[in-house]
């Protein structure tokens, strides 16, 4: 990912929400699977819909599972986030499951991704292997673990996951602790000196945090939630009336 793409996160299924979202300029929007009671089904007319406004549809998945992943990918997914992977091998896992042969082990079948068999060869030498796979790097294991892990091939990016890196640290929710900030510290060093996309949630929309990260050369960064966009623009009005 060579450029700063910025892109936010839908936790609902609400395909008006979806249809609004993709067509005002976020370059990419995920569907979130991992906290949210979003099925597969709906899953797929999501990624129709982000698909067809001009954004990139992007899935993260419930947890680090081929079946999951497959599904996902197979429904149109341009882009996969893995949560909670925490050394080389769950990040192998990961590689293998989001592509084909010879680069991975993805299972082959006819689904929407590939207009079920119609566009299969296309599909097969071109948009496949076009996908982006961001590892999710969320405890003070996977922080530890990174070095080795971006030394991986066919990892696009990772997205650093701040709460549950707290979680992990035994500070939870904390994010201005020493503990946290210094693990973060590490994780940016590491990501630089490997020269792999570091990605960010910044949860609260906020200008000067996504320029902030911006300087710190955060090329992944996701901003919102439709449900916090539609929150707090609820809490506006109310404010001034």
């Amino acid at each position: 990912m060579r450029k700063i793409d910025i892109g936010s996160w839908i936790t609902t299924f609400n395909p008006s929400a979806a249809q609004i979202m993709s067509t005002l300029g976020f370059r990419w929007l995920c569907v979130d699977l991992e906290h949210s009671t979003i099925s597969f089904n709906q899953m797929e007319i999501l990624i129709a819909i982000i698909e067809k406004n001009g954004s990139i549809p992007f899935v993260r998945v419930g947890k680090n599972d081929k079946l999951h992943i497959k599904k996902a990918l197979d429904a149109g997914a341009q882009g996969i986030i893995i949560p909670m992977v925490n050394n080389v091998k769950e990040a192998k896992e990961a590689i293998e499951s989001t592509y084909y042969y010879p680069n991975g082990k993805r299972g082959v079948g006819l689904a929407r991704a590939q207009n079920y068999g119609y566009t299969f060869e296309n599909y097969v030498k071109n948009k496949s292997k076009k996908i982006k796979l961001i590892l999710q790097i969320e405890s003070a294991l996977a922080v530890k673990n990174l070095e080795k892990i971006l030394e991986l091939k066919n990892i696009s990016g990772t997205l650093l996951g701040p709460y549950d890196l707290s979680a992990s640290l035994g500070v939870i929710g904390k994010l201005e602790h020493p503990l946290v900030k210094k693990a973060i510290k590490d994780y940016e060093n590491i990501s630089i000196k490997k020269k792999v996309a570091m990605g960010i949630h910044i949860t609260e929309p906020n200008a000067n945090k996504i320029k902030n990260a911006k300087k710190k050369k955060y090329k992944f960064i996701a901003s919102g939630t439709d449900m916090i966009f539609l929150g707090n623009s609820c809490k506006e009005l109310l404010k001034k009336i």
